[in-house]
């Protein structure tokens, strides 16, 4: 999350702060970070809609059934933060632009395999396909008011990251608890879960305006790829839960 000082091979000289770089480069990495993070959207409900489309429905079934199986799931979850940890690795990569796509990449599939089990109940199980779009569209909402006000404002969110750390790793936790236990983590869970996500858009946003150097476009759209989706996830769970009541 912070700036990189290793030089840029895509630039002439070192990479520059985006805050304190000139307009024209500030707004090129401006425009870089949320056309690679759109990108990466488009990606990941390509490969979801692949996923619906080759794999039978007995296979999934059979997926969606093992993924969710208590310790099927602690399994998933500790995958996704080993390639998570990669990908943001390669991403942050200052030494090659196809290392960090690759990363970014790699981040999306990751994504999408998260994602498929939830999705999967969402459409296929409860037949409710407008759900997620009705997420999504609360999701895009959220996410361009806080950026929105965070642009505005100027405002520096960039102290806030230990404790959004702090508070994803108590959710964790809980995460864990509730598969080893047995325990549902509730509608509260899912709403402190999209207060942290808006909290990290305000983050990344801010890094964005203060923290990351006009090199560095593929990481800062990852970190907001990862929290934009971080709230679709949550925002669905508390409509798939009303829906059911």
């Amino acid at each position: 999350m912070m700036q990189e000082t290793s030089p840029n091979p895509y630039s002439v000289g070192a990479p520059q702060v985006a805050a304190y770089a000139a307009d024209s480069e500030r707004l090129t990495f401006i425009r870089r970070t949320y056309a690679h993070m759109t990108g990466a959207i488009v990606a990941l409900i390509a490969v979801e809609a692949v996923l619906f489309q080759v794999v039978p429905a007995a296979t999934m079934d059979m997926l969606v059934t093992r993924m969710l199986s208590g310790f099927g799931w602690l399994i998933v979850l500790g995958a996704f933060m080993v390639v998570s940890w990669v990908a943001r690795a390669w991403a942050t990569n200052g030494g090659s632009l196809a290392v960090q796509y690759a990363g970014l990449g790699l981040y999306v599939v990751a994504q999408a395999v998260i994602l498929l089990p939830m999705l999967y109940i969402c459409i296929r199980v409860l037949g409710e396909p407008s759900l997620p779009i009705m997420a999504a569209i609360i999701t895009a909402m959220c996410f361009i008011g806080l950026t929105a006000f965070t642009f505005i404002t100027g405002a520096d969110f960039s102290g806030w990251g230990k404790y959004l750390a702090l508070g994803g790793l108590v959710a964790l936790g809980m995460i864990v608890a509730s598969i080893f236990f047995s325990f549902s983590l509730g509608l509260w869970f899912s709403g402190l879960m999209v207060l942290l996500a808006c909290g990290y858009i305000l983050y990344d946003t801010s890094n964005i305006i203060h923290q990351y150097s006009t090199s560095q476009y593929v990481a800062a759209s990852l970190a907001l790829f990862a929290s934009v989706v971080l709230l679709f996830y949550y925002v669905l769970q508390i409509m798939m839960s009303m829906s059911r009541e």
